[in-house]
């Protein structure tokens, strides 16, 4: 498994989807939301998971935490349900049909399940456990070794931990019955801090 075998989709809901994470996201942001799709789409190859819906996966994947930002931040909603909403109006406008828009609002708000059957959700399954590989140090061994280096040095984690950590934190005080809370309660920053890519 090597890095240039995975190769982003570049149809207009695609790029558009890059083009938004890349207009709002800090680089440390941005570049988790591109590792997400990459160990998404390494769990697929290692888990030998059929019928993935790639441009689904990567359009969930880039804007699976635009929520976070201030401009698409949303009073009383999650950030995944947020994020989900500005995923299903970007996809509208890339001509998907509402089935397939309400499954990328699906994919982003599952990936803050605590876990999601691959046979509910295929999409959601991967990004959920991507997310989980990226931000609380899951699974650190799943993936081969080489390709994580790999991964990590074309998109390094930066400020990820302090970045992320201070904005799920000011969700979860602001919205205290959405996910937020539960990460934070679970020990995010911990996880954080102490993440195996953080050494």
């Amino acid at each position: 498994m090597r890095l240039q075998d995975l190769t982003p989709p570049t149809t207009p809901a695609a790029r558009a989807a890059l083009d938004l994470a890349t207009a709002c996201h800090t680089p440390a942001l941005l570049h988790h939301v591109v590792r997400s799709w990459l160990w998404a789409e390494a769990f697929a190859l290692v888990e030998d998971r059929r019928g993935v819906d790639h441009e689904l996966l990567w359009t969930a994947a880039v804007l699976h935490d635009i929520g976070l930002v201030a401009a698409y931040d949303n009073v009383t909603l999650s950030y995944e349900e947020a994020g989900g909403q500005v995923a299903v109006a970007l996809t509208a406008g890339a001509g998907w049909a509402a089935e397939r828009r309400q499954r990328a609002l699906d994919v982003v708000v599952r990936h803050n399940w605590p876990s999601v059957d691959p046979g509910l959700d295929v999409e959601g399954h991967l990004l959920e456990v991507a997310t989980g590989l990226d931000i609380s140090g899951s699974r650190p061994e799943a993936l081969p070794a080489d390709f994580v280096r790999e991964v990590l040095v074309a998109h390094p984690r930066l400020k990820l931990a302090e970045e992320f950590g201070a904005a799920v934190t000011d969700q979860a005080e602001r919205k205290p019955t959405t996910a937020a809370r539960r990460l934070v309660d679970g020990g995010l920053l911990d996880k954080l801090a102490h993440h195996p890519f953080e050494r």
